[in-house]
């Protein structure tokens, strides 16, 4: 808090509330509206006098008092006893007496109190308003204070208490003079002169609340941001940064708006002075010197339906947002530029991408095994009905390149993410279904669909350890034919507390054999679950690298039950079959997609997925696989989630059976939890642990503490990852946070806590 002192005598960009209207002049021709129980007028004495109850509404004003006295000889107003003033912006104004003049552009007041609209108070023994431009108050206390618009009682934990306050309506800004800041009722810092702008002014060139920080191998930071108001539509931000251990981190942004759209400018750069603390023959090791990265963003509306923009970043080297912790890009950056447009049924988008990894790896190998990719994804949908039934035609372009192959091995055997070289694929597929309610609610759902593939070429084959048969052609096609049938019979069953439907559903695609299985590349078909989500999808492939083919039945049941006592049931459960023809989770892949599966042999394992929500907060889900043979459990994902008024909690079990062919040569399991405890008004703890039960360590936990009054913001977190890779720079971070809404905000790190969500 020491750091206000020297921080706070300089201009500063903050929203500190307006305690006057800066220009109250009352609209010509406007007339007084009087109401009293007693109206006495002194002819002699030219004076009016109203008691009891007096209400006067004049040009916007509102005044209520006991006593309103005018001298008509002076163009004086007195009021005296429980003055309420509402003013024409809505602020309100208290007090014991008042001297205005008649157009209320003028006055005194003493032992005032001033609530404005944007919930801030202020308290002088008295003030004055002066030549229809200044507010000025005399021994003044300011605070913010949303909560007192619905318990008046409340006190904030802040305050600043100022020996002379000025507002100026003509360079819209407010001063504070001899101020102290008081925080729990304790003074922690001396300010000589503050000056902001008032609440007029959206933006004003000046220094901003330091921001401090302090992480493992950088050291302790300290942040002082300088806002720039260049123009209405540009303005610029520049975060200069001394770290202890590191040196001097100069940060800025830029932003520019457009009547479509707007971009931002950032860059960061540092002359890295101890490199020695980081991890020996890691990126952040070997650069001794000037690091540094550049980035932009932009987004512009072409017209209701068509954007476009970016977002890109480059850099000095691998790892040095990531290491520094830049705002937005301490990850694995995307590059991107892309073109949408959407209409209410069909979609277009255009892509390009570039993956920047951060890492500590010296040789980059992880970003050269990214592909620079460009996609284009179409879908349209014909606005008329074909023979009852609705046709759409899905479009997708894909063309990319790699500079190093992107391989592992698994007992021996290679499997390859990705392929050195280039690759295009068009794919184009029209697909046309109709639903068919047939006598006694059966609903049924024929579907025919044609798919073909066109592909360049141009990579270098999987070594001889692969057990599949990889095309050397420089082109290849394939296609793809389907004929289907969904059968689904909804069954309503209802009780006096209950409502209960039952769906059994059934499923068959007729298809040939997949052409070229395992013989072209697969980028975007990897990930790979089979679980009760994709259980009734055509295609249960990812993307369109690989498709599913041969004749499939899928069979299960759907159910929902809702009760009167607010409880909600909803499960489903099914096995898929492989009917005939050649089954493509079973047939050799790049990365064996379909490996350990549960589709891969005639008859799947059994999935299934159940949840249940309670009325009083807890929710329950669950999602399985179990072993076709000895319904053993090869997959679960459960998670326990309570939410309550001053608790909630989020518990997830995660256990994946050993896949040999895919890689996990071991059982995994994980339990993660999450928890906050509010234990009183606006103070909440929080906390999440993450426990590798197969390896009996914690691989991650986190702790912090906050309050939040909204007029108050203040958090502290502390986490802790245990990496054994050596591919972050800071194995723990401390992060805090201190706002004060109207005055600034002062930050130590990253005070943000993802645990629940």
């Amino acid at each position: 808090m020491c750091a206000l002192m020297p921080a706070s005598a300089l201009p500063v960009r903050a929203q500190m509330s307006d305690v006057a209207a800066s220009d109250p002049k009352v609209p010509e021709g406007s007339k007084l509206l009087l109401a009293s129980n007693e109206l006495i007028y002194n002819k002699d004495n030219e004076t009016v006098i109203a008691r009891g109850a007096v209400q006067i509404n004049y040009g916007g004003y509102k005044l209520v008092a006991r006593e309103v006295e005018y001298d008509q000889k002076t163009g004086r107003l007195k009021a005296r006893g429980n003055i309420e003033l509402i003013e024409p912006t809505g602020n309100r104004v208290y007090g014991d007496e008042m001297d205005l003049s008649d157009d209320f552009a003028n006055g005194f007041m003493n032992a005032l109190r001033i609530e404005t609209t944007d919930l801030t108070k202020l308290a002088a023994t008295s003030g004055e308003r002066v030549n229809d431009e200044e507010m000025i108050l005399n021994h003044a206390v300011y605070t913010a204070c949303t909560p007192c618009a619905t318990d008046p009682t409340h006190r904030g934990l802040w305050e600043v208490k100022a020996e002379r306050i000025v507002q100026n309506g003509r360079t819209k800004t407010i001063r504070l003079e001899h101020a102290r800041f008081e925080l729990f009722g304790k003074p922690v810092a001396y300010i000589p002169v503050l000056e902001v702008p008032d609440q007029t002014v959206k933006r004003k060139t000046g220094f901003l609340f330091p921001q401090f920080r302090y992480a493992q191998k950088l050291g302790f930071g300290v942040t002082t941001p300088y806002y720039i108001a260049i123009a209405p539509d540009m303005d610029a931000t520049l975060f200069p940064t001394a770290l202890t251990s590191q040196g001097f981190l100069l940060e800025g942004e830029f932003r520019k708006r457009f009547h479509n759209g707007q971009i931002t400018l950032r860059a960061a750069g540092i002359n890295q002075m101890n490199a020695d603390v980081f991890t020996a023959n890691t990126s952040d090791w070997e650069e001794d010197g000037f690091r540094g990265m550049v980035a932009s963003t932009g987004s512009f509306t072409i017209n209701p339906r068509w954007t476009f923009g970016w977002d890109v970043m480059a850099q000095s080297d691998n790892n040095f947002s990531r290491t520094y912790e830049i705002q937005g890009y301490e990850g694995t950056v995307t590059n991107q530029g892309y073109l949408t447009g959407f209409s209410r049924r069909n979609s277009f988008d255009l892509r390009a991408f570039y993956f920047d990894v951060q890492d500590a790896d010296s040789t980059d190998t992880a970003e050269r095994q990214q592909a620079i990719a460009q996609v284009l994804d179409h879908k349209y949908f014909v606005p008329e009905s074909v023979f009852g039934g609705e046709l759409s035609i899905t479009t997708n372009l894909t063309n990319l390149d790699r500079d190093i192959a992107d391989t592992y091995t698994v007992n021996g055997t290679n499997r390859y993410r990705g392929l050195e070289g280039g690759m295009t694929r068009l794919t184009s597929e029209v697909e046309w279904k109709r639903q068919i309610v047939v006598p006694g609610g059966l609903v049924l759902t024929p579907l025919l669909a044609a798919r073909g593939d066109a592909y360049r070429l141009d990579m270098r084959p999987p070594g001889g350890a692969y057990a599949g048969s990889f095309t050397s052609d420089d082109s290849a096609t394939r296609s793809m034919l389907t004929a289907g049938l969904e059968a689904r019979y909804p069954i309503l069953a209802t009780t006096d507390y209950s409502t209960h439907l039952f769906e059994p559903i059934a499923q068959i695609y007729v298809r040939p054999d997949e052409d070229l299985a395992g013989g072209l590349p697969n980028e975007d078909a990897q990930s790979f679950v089979f679980d009760a989500t994709n259980l009734f999808e055509r295609d249960k492939f990812s993307g369109f690298d690989r498709v599913e083919g041969g004749t499939r039945a899928n069979l299960g049941m759907r159910y929902t039950g809702t009760f009167d006592n607010g409880v909600t049931l909803r499960s489903i459960i099914g096995q898929s079959f492989q009917l005939g023809g050649l089954n493509s989770f079973a047939t050799a892949d790049l990365v064996n997609a379909g490996a350990d599966s549960g589709l891969e042999t005639d008859r799947s394992d059994y999935v299934g997925m159940a949840g249940l929500d309670l009325p009083g907060g807890i929710s329950f889900s669950t999602s399985t696989r179990l072993d076709k043979d000895d319904f053993s459990l090869r997959r679960m994902d459960t998670a326990l989630r309570f939410e309550g008024m001053r608790f909630s909690t989020d518990l997830t079990y995660t256990r994946i059976a050993a896949q040999p062919d895919y890689g996990l040569t071991e059982t995994a399991s994980e339990i993660q939890a999450a928890g906050a405890f509010r234990f009183r008004d606006y103070w909440s703890v929080f906390g999440s642990v993450t426990y590798d039960i197969g390896n009996h360590v914690v691989s991650r936990n986190g702790i912090g503490l906050s309050y939040d009054d909204r007029d108050t913001i203040f958090s502290i977190v502390y986490e802790q990852e245990r990496d054994k890779s050596s591919s972050v720079a800071n194995d723990w971070s401390i992060g805090a946070r201190l706002m004060f809404r109207t005055i600034g905000d002062i930050r130590v790190g990253d005070a943000a806590f993802t645990g629940l969500e």
